[in-house]
């Protein structure tokens, strides 16, 4: 009997492991997938900014009220203000530049959610501001947008790391 109930335990603990094993297999890949799909959201913005296209840009943000972006001149709220203000701050492809990201880290937060945590910098004639930003972006019906962007530009005259 205790070798039988043994032998049962073994196999319940196998199969267990077994099925585990498989659920955080899959849930790597998954993770992986999104992180590759929110890298290619930014990928597009990149390509559309290049482009001096901001309207194209912005569908990598949420379009909702709640959207959120913070930087030196404060907080704004809502996607049409987000939009209002990338359209006055760079009012043409030369004021736009070249934008690249650098040492881009992309954490799961669930299922849904991640952060992003990262370098920008632009090349443009007069100058090639740089700095840092943090975005949260959230999984919808039509993929991976952020909705609260955080960035912050170094001053022109500072040594950064």
């Amino acid at each position: 009997m205790l070798k039988r109930n043994f032998a049962a335990f073994a196999a319940m603990l196998f199969i267990s492991t077994f099925f585990l094993t498989a659920v955080m297999a899959e849930s790597r890949h998954s993770e992986q997938q999104d992180q590759q799909a929110i890298r290619k959201v930014l990928d597009d913005q990149t390509a559309a900014w290049n482009r001096g296209d901001i309207p194209t840009f912005m569908t990598g943000y949420w379009n909702s009220e709640k959207t959120e972006f913070v930087g030196a001149g404060g907080i704004l709220r809502g996607y049409s203000n987000v939009l209002e203000r990338y359209r006055k701050s760079y009012p043409d492809a030369t004021a736009m530049g070249q934008l690249s990201f650098a040492n881009l880290q992309i954490e799961m937060l669930s299922k849904d959610s991640a952060y992003v945590l990262g370098e920008f910098h632009l090349q443009r004639k007069k100058d090639n501001p740089t700095g840092v930003f943090t975005l949260i972006v959230r999984k919808f019906p039509e993929g991976w947008r952020v909705v609260h962007d955080h960035t912050t530009a170094y001053p022109a005259d500072s040594q950064h790391p």
